[in-house]
């Protein structure tokens, strides 16, 4: 079994209204059936997320994604409880968040739990050292077992020489970096990330994408990130959750949501998306026997270029190029699949069908 098959965050139905009468709407909704707007008419109350369900596994990265004001923040601030649900569970490790007594949860959020945003709220009085080191010291951890802790989150996210400077004295960037060590300070396995590159300049912002990429897989960091931007959802995410109105419309990985989007809406979010590094061999290749069949005998298989399933169509291109020979999809030397070049331009164009 994967470790990513290991449930850690779990989403059970859940949902939050909004508004003094949240929980008359609520009995309304289970059981009338009423929708947003109704909700908002009849009881002054807003839908901020609707019956969500999702599981995030140990070391994944799961990106939640969708315009402003679709719930996504929302969403996100019940995992640590910043925000009680109007109905439904979130567990974290088993743990019934919403069942934690006070102490419970302030443990919870001090050792299991780390939360990067957008605005990193540093305080400029302190060191980048001291910065890093704060949520430890609020927790008694005595000077020098923090210190030591701080200094190895600042080493992880490439800040060696800068531990003694002061917020105002860094870079966007930097600041952001800052922001990422004091979250792993203590070494929590879940990160709380809501769209904390977005402010930044596009090459600052795919540099802290990677390095908070090597990260995660490096540490096994279990990681909600939030983000109104499909390229980085695609880029980073191991699985996407796309919602609307507080809705997750769709949940699937990078090349399942762009290849086959659930409605309209989705559409619309992938429309622009280049299926040339999400479509792999394996998706659009046909199977030799299949192959074989519709065509009769296939000989000089060892001439023809050959891939591997988890070749990117970026890959199958650049080898179909320099011949006019099909390609053959191979595992350790076997030939599985045939990728013919009307299969490639298919996939390009996202249709990842095996009709030929």
């Amino acid at each position: 079994m994967s470790h990513k098959d290991e449930v850690v965050i779990d989403c059970k139905n859940l949902w939050k209204v909004f508004g003094r009468r949240a929980d008359e709407a609520m009995k309304a909704i289970t059981e009338k059936g009423l929708g947003k707007l109704e909700v908002r008419d009849q009881y002054d109350c807003v839908v901020g997320v609707q019956d969500a369900s999702f599981t995030v596994g140990r070391g994944e990265i799961f990106c939640i994604m969708g315009l402003s004001g679709s719930g996504k923040s929302t969403l996100i601030r019940h995992v640590n409880r910043l925000i009680e649900p109007t109905s439904g569970q979130l567990f974290i490790e088993g743990m019934d968040v919403n069942a934690l007594s006070a102490k419970d949860l302030r443990e919870v959020r001090a050792e299991k739990i780390g939360m990067v945003f957008q605005n990193m709220a540093l305080m400029p009085h302190r060191t980048v050292l001291d910065n890093v080191s704060f949520s430890q010291e609020v927790r008694g951890h005595d000077r020098k077992e923090r210190h030591e802790n701080a200094m190895r989150a600042i080493d992880a996210v490439d800040l060696n020489g800068w531990d003694q400077k002061y917020p105002d004295e860094l870079s966007g960037g930097m600041q952001q970096r800052v922001g990422l060590a004091r979250a792993i300070a203590a070494d929590p396995s879940i990160l709380l990330m809501d769209e904390p590159f977005s402010a930044l300049d596009p090459l600052i912002r795919r540099q802290l994408q990677d390095k908070f990429m090597s990260l995660a897989a490096e540490m096994k960091k279990t990681t909600l990130f939030i983000t109104h931007d499909l390229d980085e959802a695609i880029r980073i995410g191991d699985r996407i959750g796309i919602m609307k109105d507080g809705v997750l419309v769709q949940v699937g990985t990078p090349e399942e949501i762009v290849t086959n989007p659930i409605d309209d809406y989705v559409a619309d979010f992938v429309a622009g998306i280049s299926k040339l590094e999400l479509i792999s061999a394996g998706k659009i290749m046909e199977p030799v026997e299949a192959y074989e069949q519709r065509l009769g005998s296939v000989e000089n298989l060892d001439e023809w270029p050959e891939a591997h399933p988890e070749h990117s169509l970026d890959d199958l291109v650049n080898l179909s190029i320099s011949t006019q020979h099909p390609i053959v999809v191979r595992i350790e030397g076997k030939p599985i699949g045939v990728v013919t070049k009307n299969a490639l331009l298919r996939g390009i164009q996202g249709d990842t069908e095996l009709t030929q």
